[in-house]
């Protein structure tokens, strides 16, 4: 307003204009200016305020990975945050404060957080209805128990980009402690559990500082992402990774993720101790006795890269011990021609029930206990209801398993007791948290 005030004062600005036109020449454009802007935050609120309420009515409100807690004190509304996200509208601002709007849809990037003047955000894993245990660590990723540290989707960090950074840094904090890099003797500098991204990301980062390590993975590389559903996009954004710099990703699928880090593994001549499982980790001085199903190491340091899928949930149900009930999907095309079900109502349960309902001659059920699919990311939802439209999938809302037969399967469904028939159950319900291992730790 003062510029505004001070060219039409100037006797430069139009000196035979009159003051009054002068006024209506500058003003006007600044008022529509003023009120287009107006108008559109009153919709983008209006927007918003529905998209919450909706989201809230449908009962999807449980974010499915890390996301973001915002403090209404320091939150300015300045929306930056809102800007920030990679997703699109995760966040919105309502009431001048910034909002989870779209919970389901967060999959933890954590550039709110970043872009955040005030530091009105934290990142947290779980929520007040859906809490988790997630181990106590500091910021240079070092538990309670000096020497031992965290890294990953135990500390956290579902997101297999966020995973692989938070594996790179904790190796960082790791090499400055007193005695890491001069290991003799038997003693190693560290051991390292799990070869999933932070595990990997570990690995090289010790390859590459020349450390005396061991790298030791109870299944295959890439720890749960290997068991993710053929096909699935697992990193759409650039990682840096030890002794490979920054490595760009565009639409890059679980096979081609893999088939990278297989590639990086033999270049680099890095060493994992295949099916070898971690049984009991215990103190001895100022260092760490790491018994495995194979060997046992003494070392300075651990870092616990083990995930959180932990040990498969059981449904516990009779028929459960038949070879035909499995706990994750390997590959869709040995259910083909078959009558399946799926329980669960998270991303790899609804991954899992698509997948194999893409399949000719296949009968697919989805059994959840609840009434939506809360915990699952919106592209997966939209899949199951395509799915459902089509007449390639069923899915039943508020069931329970009570027992498993030979060929077929009773449920509880909504209070009455059905029977399908059944050539297969795949159990997606999560997994036990390794819990007691880390406080027997």
């Amino acid at each position: 307003l003062r510029l505004i005030y001070r060219i039409v004062h100037s006797d430069d600005c139009y000196p035979t204009m009159p003051l009054e036109a002068k006024l209506l020449f500058y003003f006007v454009p600044f008022l529509l200016l003023i009120g287009w802007n107006l108008s559109n935050k009153r919709r983008v609120y209006s927007e918003n305020v529905a998209a919450l309420e909706e989201n809230r009515a449908s009962g999807l409100t449980e974010p499915a990975s890390l996301h973001p807690i915002i403090d209404p004190v320091k939150c300015l509304g300045c929306a930056s945050c809102v800007s920030a996200c990679p997703e699109g509208k995760i966040l919105g601002v309502i009431d001048g404060r910034a909002q989870l709007i779209h919970a389901t849809h967060c999959i933890g990037h954590g550039a709110c957080k970043d872009a955040c003047p005030r530091d009105a955000i934290t990142l947290v894993f779980g929520t007040e209805n859906r809490g988790v245990d997630i181990p106590d660590v500091r910021p240079n990723f070092e538990t309670n128990m000096p020497g031992i540290f965290i890294a990953g989707e135990l500390g956290g960090m579902g997101l297999i980009r966020n995973a692989v950074e938070q594996g790179r840094r904790a190796l960082e904090s790791i090499c400055k402690v007193k005695g890491v890099g001069g290991a003799s003797g038997e003693c190693l500098d560290l051991v390292i559990v799990g070869a999933g991204p932070a595990g990997f990301a570990a690995s090289l980062g010790a390859l590459e500082n020349k450390l005396k390590y061991v790298t030791v993975e109870q299944e295959t590389l890439g720890g749960t992402v290997s068991h993710f559903p053929r096909g699935k996009l697992v990193m759409t954004a650039p990682v840096e990774l030890p002794m490979v710099g920054k490595v760009n990703f565009t639409e890059t699928t679980k096979e081609e993720l893999l088939g990278f880090w297989q590639k990086v593994e033999k270049q680099t001549g890095l060493a994992i101790q295949y099916q070898e499982r971690v049984e009991q980790i215990c103190a001895e001085g100022d260092r760490y006795r790491v018994k495995t199903n194979k060997n046992n190491y003494l070392t300075r340091t651990v870092l616990l890269a083990i995930g959180r899928r932990g040990t498969p949930r059981k449904l516990g149900v009779p028929g459960e011990e038949q070879s035909k009930v499995v706990y994750r999907l390997i590959d869709p095309e040995q259910y083909r021609g078959q009558r399946v079900l799926v329980v669960g109502g998270g991303d790899s349960a609804l991954e899992a029930a698509t997948s194999i309902a893409e399949l000719p001659d296949t009968q697919v059920a989805l059994s959840y206990r609840s009434e939506s699919f809360s915990r699952a990311k919106q592209k997966n939802r939209t899949k199951v209801e395509q799915a459902e439209a089509e007449g390639r999938l069923t899915v039943l809302f508020k069931s329970n398993v009570k027992e498993i037969g030979e060929q077929s399967v009773q449920l509880d469904h909504d209070g009455d007791l059905i029977e399908i028939p059944n050539d297969g159950v795949i159990v997606s319900a999560g997994g036990l948290l390794p819990t007691p291992f880390l406080k027997e730790t």
